[in-house]
């Protein structure tokens, strides 16, 4: 007898945690973090037409919002910002289209996006908004799939995708999908200064040519210096062949990096495509200084003391 009275209550303890688990899963809430290139290099073209890329890729602190819930079949994206589209053409609404889609999902989800980071701004504003759509379908419908399958499912939608899932320090290769888990980055304060216009990803690419780059990464010794915890080899050591595009074609992506070194940077670079351009300081009470000065200066609003993470 008494056995029976410990499964029965057993077994309603796991009918409580199975329903309140259930319920948990019908709302979800994450911080969806900006990144930062520290080195970016373009290796030659792919047969695919896409570029063979090596970089690596660290989160900041710096982040929107992503809040999810289930619908009966429709698939909404909202947002506080008016720049960034709300239906078929937001990222997030392909990211979650394509997991319902491919895991035959009878039922849609509403995603409201609480923009913070800059748009077209080269901080994979887009993508980290588009891996959150990808982690709110596997936990609203309770989907088992292990981060290396997200990943796939993410380098389906787009090349920083994959990371943006991941979040680790990682050495990113081909296209910029094959990730390797490198050396934590220590942690560093970073001022993230975006100029008033924004750029084309794919301008740029195409605008592109090996010949016009002065200066490539020296990528491996980067990854030492964040194995050692050296943040001054690693400032040293930022280096982005996209600038040959970008800054040519913008003055105020030098003239930035320039003022960042001036109000204290160890060192400055644009983070992928750009425009914005970031600069490491080895404290942050010199990072939010130099933000303040920036913001001065160039009379831009989108500045941001932020740090590693």
């Amino acid at each position: 007898m008494l056995i029976y009275t410990i499964f029965f209550i057993i077994m309603i303890l796991y009918t409580i945690y199975f329903y309140l688990g259930e319920k948990e899963m019908c709302k979800f809430e994450c911080k969806a973090y900006a990144k930062i290139n520290i080195t970016l290099d373009i290796l030659g073209k792919r047969n695919d037409g896409y570029h063979e890329l090596e970089m690596i890729m660290q989160n900041v602190s710096l982040h929107d919002n992503i809040t999810a819930e289930k619908t009966d079949g429709e698939i909404l994206v909202s947002s506080n910002s008016g720049i960034i589209p709300k239906g078929e053409k937001n990222i997030a609404y392909k990211a979650a289209e394509y997991m319902i889609k491919k895991y035959g999902i009878k039922g849609g989800v509403k995603i409201y996006i609480e923009k913070n980071i800059p748009v077209g701004a080269g901080l994979a504003g887009g993508s980290t908004d588009a891996a959150a759509a990808i982690k709110a379908v596997k936990s609203l419908y309770n989907l088992k799939l292990t981060e290396e399958e997200m990943e796939e499912c993410a380098a389906q939608i787009g090349s920083d995708v994959p990371f943006c899932i991941n979040g680790k320090t990682s050495l990113a290769t081909g296209r910029g999908t094959e990730l390797k888990a490198i050396s934590p980055m220590p942690k560093m304060y970073i001022v993230l200064a975006k100029p008033s216009f924004g750029v084309s990803t794919a301008f740029v690419y195409k605008n592109y040519k090996a010949e016009n780059v002065e200066k490539r990464p020296d990528t491996k010794a980067v990854i030492k210096a964040i194995e050692k915890g050296d943040t001054k080899e690693i400032a040293k050591g930022l280096c982005n062949v996209l600038e040959s595009v970008t800054a040519k074609k913008y003055d105020d992506i030098e003239k930035i990096k320039e003022s960042l070194k001036a109000f204290g940077a160890e060192n400055a670079i644009m983070s992928g495509s750009g425009p914005t351009v970031f600069g490491i300081f080895e404290d942050k009470n010199t990072a939010d200084k130099a933000a303040e000065k920036i913001i001065e200066k160039f009379k831009i609003k989108e500045v941001y003391s932020v740090e590693t993470i």
